[in-house]
């Protein structure tokens, strides 16, 4: 069956968590993610309650992030953040990980932050997504990962913040967000039940079917309007969506 604009829409995620984002783009950006029937929002945790209204009656759901970009919150700290959004109404959580302990190898800290992420996420009727940003980590890191939120029973396993920037040979610095290699291991090692969400580098049309093509059933995007756009052109013009990749 042929992919709709519809079905392409509940993959996203529209992304509102730039720092330079005001409160006049926050609120234009729940605009547009009402307008295309995204999944959500995700919005920097100040604007949960103001996104809940903005988005009330609609299908929507209002995301958040807690412990972003970098990990280093302590996880109390990371609990508390979660559960005051719940209360603010979101119904969506993207934690990012303690990247320093993942990356010292004490995976029981990890375990415990994350447990105790989605048991307050849970007991709070939302859904719990770990960001690993994956441009700091070796592939063993990912897979020990994608075991523990399988083993704790977290909803997404989520590839990048979008801000894990790392130094370059030219001294600049970037980061490679969500790449088919690493989505590929993640979906091979996520417990059935655990999704996948990519994020980070989910520009184009093309990006979003190939990502929906491995079995990733969310994306985190800016680019929503013109790849949903292009979409419902291209179907206009009665080309599949599925030529293009």
């Amino acid at each position: 069956m042929a992919t709709t604009v519809r079905e392409l829409a509940q993959m996203i995620d529209h992304s509102l968590l730039h720092p330079t984002m005001d409160d006049a783009a926050l609120q234009s950006g729940c605009a547009l993610a009402q307008k295309y029937a995204t999944a959500s929002v995700c919005i920097k945790p100040y604007a949960v309650k103001t996104a809940a209204e903005l988005l009330a009656g609609s299908t929507v759901k209002v995301g958040t992030v807690c412990g972003f970009p970098h990990g280093n919150s302590s996880s109390d700290i990371k609990a508390v953040e979660a559960q005051r959004a719940i209360e603010d109404g979101a119904e969506e959580v993207d934690m990012v990980i303690n990247i320093g302990k993942a990356l010292s190898g004490e995976w029981d800290f990890v375990r415990r932050e994350i447990a105790l992420l989605n048991k307050t996420v849970t007991e709070g009727g939302a859904i719990l997504k770990v960001i690993f940003e994956n441009d700091f980590l070796e592939e063993a890191q990912i897979v020990k990962l994608c075991d523990i939120c399988s083993q704790e029973g977290a909803a997404f396993i989520k590839t990048s913040t979008g801000f894990g920037f790392t130094k370059r040979e030219n001294g600049m610095y970037a980061y490679d967000g969500a790449t088919l290699h690493d989505l590929k291991l993640m979906l091979q090692h996520a417990a059935p039940g655990v999704q996948v969400k990519a994020a980070g580098g989910i520009r184009s049309l093309e990006d979003l079917l190939r990502v929906k093509a491995l079995g990733v059933t969310r994306v985190g995007a800016t680019a929503t309007a013109g790849m949903l756009d292009r979409a419902q052109q291209l179907i206009d013009e009665g080309i599949e969506l599925e030529s293009l990749i």
